[in-house]
């Protein structure tokens, strides 16, 4: 019986879809159990091996649910809206929908030619106007509700328009601009009906308000901070800068700290878990007024969680975009400030954030006061401060900050040494006493605990501060000015944003001649014709980000047929919520964070059953591929020369660069000694036309031997593996244990050919455990030995406990080390392998589906086949084999029964052959018995 894995697979696949056996429906007999896996974007390159690698952890877990008697919620859809379909529209006029369509298309044929167990039936898609109009749908809400501090939850806007009514903003515990006026009811009575909704803008938990963003010109956009690496979009590499612009925004800083505390709830990494925390950012401390030198009505706010520290500030730094700039800057210094402006609107905010040495700066020629003792402090604007962060400005204390300390350094401004309110209190007031440190007389000598609240309270009195808790998390910028994204479902009247009726979802994305910018400016759906709210009021032009429909995906996936609601009151009440999440930790402060938030503002109108959506998440490593080089002689004049590079240690002068080579022109890639022999340089000259003509030395083998090294498998390196070319070689199977084989699945490892071999040739001595010694399947009814019990059962114990913790790649070692040992006993018993096919079913589903079918079972054994349950008493010994010794030292060894008291194995020791001889005419002085392990026999 050959093992053809093409010829298996494609009747189980077959097989598979008609009978529709990953189609799952509700089921209140059996527990459910919910799989997520982070779903993709569908680019058109296809997936490569990297790719799979989280769905092969899921899938294995899901099939071995469903065998333990879940009701197994496995779906899959995609992330289709987004940049990249839109670039190429731009390049080719092809809209974004057709070149998703076809990539969506080739994503489902690699798909399912991996085997997936998931419920097709259920896919999605967010670009689909049925799914979209549930995006939008929620984003209404957002936009109708608002939040209670008091009620600490989303409460409708209708309330907070009834608070006003009544008392104004008075008393009012809600979450809101920092900027918003206090008006009185009778003041809100007498705005007009716009002037009402524009102050209403400043409570609700979606709004337009003016924010800095990344603008990338070229691109026509705004990106966000995951969409720019070093100052440039990452597709394109074009330049980004931070420019002020209207956007919509999300209100996700009233739900600080429910998403922070909420951490504590979920079985999620923790160093996930961390950066979210970080990210969140929550402080205690003071909020502290500076007022103007000049103008001592004007004040610069700053917030520091060490107040205690403020007698140590000798300089003011702003961010450059501070409201106040163009106020402070005297005209001697004007041109300076908007040369440097200028340079830090090129900068994104990740690069800002993360240089820590370089320091830059320009001084306002202006001085604020310090509120505690009067000093003249001078104002500067630096890129290490941004405005939207705190209050945009920093009271800078060089003696307690590094990066304060580097500043004052680089501008000669002064250092004071300052009394740290946390130090010793006699050494504090010996310091006080020899005047080395500035402070005051209100905290000297007290301990941190005690001069905080005393400082605090005194700037209370003074109104020059007070106490405050901080957020780094701010709004979330919800407006993209992109054509290939949801429409937002409001248009403009008069200024003022205003929603279109709930019947008019969805709100369709209109035709557009071109995928760009308007020539004034706006954003690509400014082409479309005759696009107008009622054929007289402008819609919102720019669309949502990509974030907005991957943040509720999970409870489509549980009901996607619904026209009447995102999902039904009996689904989410059965599924509930998603029990096990795999993706990547790259999404860790981006979708993760806000699809936190969107569930919690969901759970809050009752619409869901959890305030977290995700019980536990994986986070998949990343497969990383090797890259080949060769090597290029640098100096060479006239003709350009590579050298192999084993013989490059003959040329120690040279200088060499290395120039990748695609994968696939290269021989036994991934292994040590892997080359380019002459079909492969021939390959390289027709791939890299400027190198034609080039000299190229090989070795002695006539081989150009590559330099290898492990690196991102990604389409720039040239060394993306199709998982299509492994799976037409190996076999679908064999591509999936041997992802899992590779390591640990939350470790980064690297793609080797050279192990997947290893992993082929376990599963065909699999398979050949059913076949006789002509090939012919065959398996014995015979009833099985202990041995070969206990073969299975350790199997069997190993595998669950592997899986039940995630640990795949042990799971296949148990698998190989149970065949070698069958094949060593010749095991072709019912008994053994039946149960040893449904263990290895999750795994290897097609090899599985296929022997159950062999086996004589109809149906399928995903479907009808029941986990093998183990049983400790086939691990038991009947027999334990012990070391006899005589004074410490063995002389002999001897099996007895596993049960024999220590009275009988101390006197059938005695009575061993072996151990008369060594004890014959001597004096048995004791004897020592350490159950199942050894013998110890005392003689003098």
């Amino acid at each position: 019986m050959e093992y053809k894995p093409g010829e298996i697979e494609s009747k189980c696949k077959a097989f598979w879809e008609k009978e529709g056996i990953y189609k799952v429906n509700i089921d209140p007999d059996k527990p459910k159990y919910y799989v997520l896996d982070m779903f993709p974007y569908p680019s058109g390159s296809g997936l490569h091996v990297g790719h799979p690698l989280g769905y092969i952890a899921s899938d294995i877990y899901s099939r071995y649910k469903r065998l333990k008697g879940f009701n197994v919620l496995h779906p899959m859809g995609y992330d289709a809206f987004g940049l990249p379909a839109e670039q190429y529209a731009i390049q080719t006029g092809v809209h974004p929908a057709k070149s998703t369509t076809e990539n969506i298309q080739r994503y489902r044929e690699q798909l399912d030619n991996i085997g997936f167990s998931f419920d097709w039936s259920r896919e999605v898609q967010t670009c689909d106007p049925a799914y979209y109009k549930w995006t939008q749908w929620i984003f209404m809400q957002l936009y109708n509700h608002y939040y209670d501090t008091s009620a600490d939850k989303a409460l409708p806007i209708e309330t907070l328009v009834q608070h006003l009514e009544q008392q104004g903003n008075a008393n009012l515990n809600a979450v809101a601009n920092k900027e918003t006026p206090e008006i009185t009811a009778e003041a809100w009575k007498n705005m007009s009906e716009g002037e009402q909704q524009l102050f209403l803008l400043n409570y609700r938990l979606t709004f337009p308000e003016e924010s800095y963003v990344n603008w990338c010109p070229q691109l026509g956009t705004v990106l966000s901070n995951d969409e720019v690496k070093d100052g440039v979009s990452e597709r394109g590499g074009y330049p980004v800068e931070r420019k002020l612009m209207q956007q919509w925004s999300m209100r996700i800083t009233a739900y600080a700290d429910r998403l922070l505390y909420g951490l504590d709830n979920v079985d999620w990494p923790e160093s996930l878990k961390e950066q979210q925390r970080n990210w969140i950012g929550r402080s205690q401390g003071a909020s502290v007024k500076f007022a103007l030198e000049e103008t001592p009505d004007t004040k610069i706010e700053v917030f520091t969680t060490r107040v205690d520290t403020i007698y140590g500030v000798t300089f003011m730094v702003l961010a450059p975009e501070h409201e106040l700039v163009a106020q402070l800057t005297k005209p001697e210094q004007q041109e300076e400030i908007e040369k440097y402006i200028k340079w830090t609107a090129s900068r994104s905010e990740v690069e800002r954030m993360a240089e820590v040495k370089k320091v830059t700066g320009a001084f306002t020629g202006s001085y604020c006061l310090n509120p505690v003792n009067g000093e003249k402090v001078p104002i500067y604007i630096a890129d290490y401060v941004l405005a939207g962060y705190g209050t945009g400005a920093v009271m800078a204390v060089p003696s307690g900050d590094q990066r304060d300390w580097n500043f004052a350094k680089h501008f000669g401004l002064p250092i004071v040494p300052i009394l740290d309110a946390q130090q010793n209190l006699d050494e504090a007031a010996d310091a006080t006493k020899e005047g080395k440190y500035i402070n005051s007389e209100l905290i000297n000598g007290l301990a941190y605990e005690e001069a905080v609240p005393k400082l605090i309270s005194w700037l209370e009195t003074q109104g020059a501060g007070r106490g405050k808790i901080q957020y780094r998390l701010r709004n979330a910028v919800f407006s993209r000015q992109r054509y290939w994204g949801e429409p937002v479902p409001a248009y403009w009247k008069d200024g003022v944003p205003y929603l279109i009726d709930e019947s008019e979802l969805p709100l369709v994305l209109p035709q557009v001649d071109k995928y760009l910018p308007t020539e004034t400016g706006e954003p690509p759906l400014g082409r479309a014709n005759d696009w107008k709210y009622k054929g007289q009021y402008d819609y919102e032009l720019s669309t949502m980000p990509g974030w907005a429909g991957s943040s509720w995906y999970w409870y489509r996936y549980m009901d996607p047929g619904n026209d009447q609601a995102f999902v039904s009151k009996e689904d989410v009440d059965y599924w509930q919520d998603v029990d096990l999440y795999i993706g990547g930790s790259e999404h860790a402060v981006g979708h993760l964070l806000y699809s936190r938030f969107w569930n919690h503002f969901l759970y809050d109108l009752g619409l869901v059953p959890k305030k977290e959506y995700a019980k536990k998440l994986i986070n998949q490593g990343m497969i990383q591929g090797v890259i080949e080089f060769i090597y290029f002689d640098k100096n060479s004049t006239g003709q350009k020369r590579f050298v192999s590079a084993d013989l490059t240690g003959q040329y120690p002068d040279t200088e060499w660069a290395q120039i990748p080579v695609h994968v696939d022109f290269v021989s036994d890639y991934g292994k040590d000694d892997s080359y380019l022999d002459e079909r492969g340089i021939q390959q390289f000259l027709e791939w890299r036309p400027e190198f034609k003509g080039a000299a190229f030395e090989t070795n002695a083998e006539g081989k150009m031997v590559t330099y290898s090294e492990v690196g991102k498998m990604s389409k720039s390196k040239f060394n993306v593996i199709n998982p299509d070319d492994v799976v037409a070689q190996y076999g679908a199977d064999c591509f999936r244990m041997y992802e899992m084989f590779l390591g640990p699945i939350e470790q980064a490892k690297p793609w080797d050919t050279q192990g997947i071999d290893g992993v082929y040739k376990f599963l065909r001595r699999f398979y050949d455990l059913f076949s006789d010694k002509d090939g012919h399947f065959t398996v014995s009814d015979e009833a099985p030995d202990k041995a070969e019990l206990k073969v299975l059962h350790q199997a069997i114990q190993k595998v669950e406990q592997d899986i039940e913790r995630f640990s795949f790649n042990t799971c296949v070692s148990a698998f190989m080390i149970a065949t070698n040992e069958l094949r060593k006993m010749k095991c072709n018993k019912r008994d053994i392998l039946e149960p040893l096919t449904v263990l290895i079913a999750p795994f290897a589903p097609f090899t599985a589906e296929d022997l159950w079918s062999k086996l004589g079972h109809g149906g399928s054994v995903h479907r009808d086949g029941q986990y093998p349950a183990f049983n400790p008493e086939y691990l038991k010994e009947d027999e334990v084999e012990y070391p006899i010794a005589i004074n410490g030292k063995t002389r002999a060894t001897a099996s007895f029964p596993s049960d024999a008291s220590k009275e009988d194995l101390e006197a059938a020791a005695r009575e061993l052959e072996d151990i008369q001889k060594w004890i014959e005419g001597k004096t048995i002085r004791k004897v020592i018995v350490v159950p199942k392990r050894m013998i110890n026999i005392v003689v003098g």
